[in-house]
């Protein structure tokens, strides 16, 4: 999906004026799901552009782990069953097909057992799985449930599968930018804390976000993808160190010729996130 670029505002609505920056800054974000919620931005390829020399650094994180359940055909009961089976991804090299492979890993099923293949977006993976078209597939909320109400059924919530985990939405920033305006990126550190918090703690706003950014007019449908991502997100806002080890690993398999940096200071700078930890502003915000 084309990534739209907006204003920083956190949670829009969602984080006080005074926690917002006097600047206008811009921020890009791609697809439009649960997991979009803290700021309905950056989800970015950042360890691609990284590798290839790109002026970014990860600075922050609010989901460590793919908000995906696999859900299948019900005559598949437990992941060994997915052997000799088809399952359908978004886009090959793309998050899905990336939460798969991983997931195959953690399970011990070999890659090359199973079809993995391109079938679409949700609503069309949903509806290939009605058909038996394909066996399996990874979805999030809110198309979990439309999968589960045509008959299929879960096999696994890769949200608590600490082995595949993965920094699925990261904040990224030019390290230029970083190392010249260290009180803005804080302040903006700041705003997206306490939008996550807000949005963990407050379900009334938590659900209204959903409901204007993901359009949803069903009311079950938009508390269900609330209570699923309210206890899934980080906070402090920090990165997984093995959620990154697997990125790379990732990305090595797929590029076998690259030279993948196994160093993880190439592609964090938590500074920012480390300043305000010593300084207690996690702890304050969260009343503690």
């Amino acid at each position: 999906m084309t990534n739209k670029l907006l204003p920083i505002l956190l949670f829009f609505l969602l984080v006080p004026p005074s926690a917002r920056a006097q600047e206008t800054n811009l921020v890009a974000y791609a697809g439009f799901a649960g997991f979009q919620a803290p700021v309905w931005a950056s989800k970015t390829p950042a360890v691609n552009a990284i590798n290839h020399g790109a002026d970014l650094v990860m600075i922050s994180g609010s989901l460590n782990s793919f908000p995906y359940s696999f859900v299948a055909q019900k005559e598949i009961r437990k992941p060994e069953d997915l052997i000799g089976k088809k399952i359908g991804v978004l886009a090959i090299g793309g998050a899905v097909d990336t939460a798969t492979i991983l997931a195959l890993k953690a399970w011990n099923v070999p890659r090359q057992s199973v079809t993995i293949l391109a079938a679409g977006d949700s609503m069309a993976r949903i509806a290939a799985l009605a058909i038996k078209a394909i066996d399996a597939s990874a979805l999030s909320y809110p198309d979990i449930n439309e999968a589960l109400r045509v008959g299929m059924h879960s096999i696994a919530d890769m949200s608590e599968m600490k082995e595949a985990s993965f920094p699925m939405n990261v904040v990224v920033a030019r390290r230029s930018f970083l190392e010249k305006n260290r009180d803005t990126v804080k302040r903006f550190q700041q705003a997206y804390a306490e939008g996550i918090l807000q949005f963990m703690t407050s379900k009334e706003k938590g659900q209204a976000v959903l409901s204007k950014y993901l359009r949803l007019k069903n009311p079950k449908g938009i508390e269900e993808t609330y209570e699923y991502f309210a206890k899934r997100f980080s906070f402090p806002t920090r990165i997984s160190a093995l959620g990154l080890r697997n990125a790379l690993e990732i990305t090595q398999q797929r590029n076998p010729g690259a030279k993948i940096d196994m160093n993880f200071s190439k592609y964090i700078d938590e500074s920012i996130v480390d300043e305000l930890e010593r300084e207690g502003f996690f702890k304050r915000l969260a009343g503690k």
